[in-house]
């Protein structure tokens, strides 16, 4: 066993997990205090920010490549005891790719803000301010990108304390500098979303700043131009090669989502706030069994790395079953408590009814999901990549998308029919992972 195993390196599920969840928690939260923030400054403003965001966010689907890559060799390297130098090389080359991305990103915002905006139809009303939000951001998204590396490697070396402490300044900055652009002393300006977006660019380098400290300080890292002379060919083609498929699953999911959110778009008014209600209340369930879902993987890929496949298996059954059992009690106290958790959003009946049937269907939907977190980013972690992303991607579209049609618009069982047609699919693959888990078939992919 070397030194850089998960246990002689001090990692275990909850240590990682807690900050974590933490971190996942206060962005949904300071997220929507955000957002409630710019509200009151203007309605406009909202649809303006949300869709800026919207094209921003998908562009930045293509961090995925790297970043998700980079976990995995990351903690496989770690777990088999690699040099500091080779660990450094990797460090180099993850954030120098990225950054590398995001500026061929930004050239597409500063140059075609407009254009990607009227694409999907934009108001009139919204566009210049969208413009305008997307012009500043896209500057500063090689901080984007190398805060997102430097995330995954404070995780994958058992850190995940700093990432938390990363994100939570830089949520509480945003959040500071909207007030004082919207509503402060910098309101005098009148720089309005322009002003949202220097403060989110600002709260960025802050983090990225902080991102710095904590690797040369904590990890003991040091990024150099020495390690791209020869330039490391196979580590690249490696990273692109495991994380392509990722990023495509990335894709495919927020495609299929969109589809589905037309079908709900056809079923009223009330039926899109009660989906807007209820993935609120579902995202409490979710963030627990992300943050166990990324602890384990990490503990997997260190694992794997060393050749100790046995203590990979049961350390994944035994973080699903806690996870399961947690996730399930969650969801079921979600379902019962909803009539009075939806009356704090609306007074609305018909909207509360919606929403309750939804929340009985999402503790089915959860069991599948909370498969799937932990299963598949465990297998992501073995270094086995190609096969829960075909599954994934024929599943949403085969399943998710065409159940969700018939049993919400065919069959007329509206939202909850929705949400079954999303259960059907989580829960299909949660078997089909599952039985590949316990055959073992992911063993002997590691990349190392």
């Amino acid at each position: 066993m070397n030194e850089n195993s998960a246990e002689n390196r001090g990692l275990s599920v909850v240590r990682l997990a807690w900050p974590m969840f933490v971190q996942q928690l206060l962005s949904m939260f300071l997220g929507y205090v955000d957002t409630i923030m710019v509200s009151h400054y203007s309605d406009n403003a909202v649809g303006a920010l949300g869709n800026a965001n919207q094209i921003i966010g998908f562009l930045l689907l293509a961090f995925c490549v790297i970043s998700s890559a980079s976990g995995v060799i990351i903690s496989q390297y770690l777990g088999a005891g690699k040099s500091s130098s080779e660990m450094n090389q990797i460090y180099s080359l993850s954030v120098a790719f990225n950054v590398f991305i995001s500026l061929f990103i930004s050239l597409i915002l500063t140059f075609f803000s407009r254009q990607l905006l009227a694409v999907i139809k934009v108001p009139d009303v919204m566009i210049d301010d969208a413009v305008s939000y997307m012009k500043i951001v896209s500057l500063f998204l090689f901080a984007n990108a190398a805060v997102g590396i430097c995330s995954q490697i404070f995780n994958c070396n058992g850190r995940t304390f700093f990432g938390m402490i990363v994100m939570f300044v830089m949520n509480i900055l945003n959040i500071a500098g909207n007030y004082m652009f919207l509503y402060g002393p910098l309101k005098r300006l009148n720089m309005g979303i322009a002003g949202v977006a220097a403060s989110t660019s600002a709260s960025h380098i802050i983090g990225l700043i902080l991102c710095l400290i904590f690797f040369y300080k904590i990890i003991g890292g040091r990024f150099s131009l020495k390690h791209f002379i020869p330039f490391p060919k196979s580590l690249l083609f490696k990273m692109i090669k495991l994380g392509i498929p990722a990023a495509g699953e990335s894709f495919s999911y927020t495609g299929s989502v969109t589809v589905i959110a037309v079908f709900v778009n056809m079923l009223g008014p009330d039926s899109v706030t009660a989906k807007a209600y209820c993935t609120i209340l579902t995202g409490f369930s979710t963030v627990f069994s992300n943050s166990i879902a990324n602890a384990v993987s990490i503990i997997t890929g260190h694992a794997v790395g060393a050749g100790r496949y046995e203590y990979a298996y049961k350390k994944v059954m035994k973080c699903l079953l806690w996870a399961m059992i947690i996730t399930i009690g969650v969801a079921g106290i979600n379902w019962i408590i909803s009539p009075y958790t939806l009356s704090l959003f609306t007074e609305n009946a018909s909207i509360i009814k919606i929403g309750s049937g939804v929340m009985l269907v999402a503790l089915f939907l959860e069991i599948g999901r909370v498969t799937n977190y932990v299963v598949i980013r465990s297998m992501r972690a073995a270094g086995d990549i190609l096969f829960p992303v075909i599954l994934g991607i024929a599943s949403m579209w085969g399943i998710s998308i065409g159940a969700s049609w018939f049993f919400g618009i065919f069959c007329g069982f509206g939202l909850a029919g929705v949400w079954m047609g999303m259960a059907a699919d989580e829960i299909f693959r949660a078997v089909v992972v599952f039985i590949r888990w316990q055959k073992g078939s992911w063993k002997n992919r590691r990349v190392v």
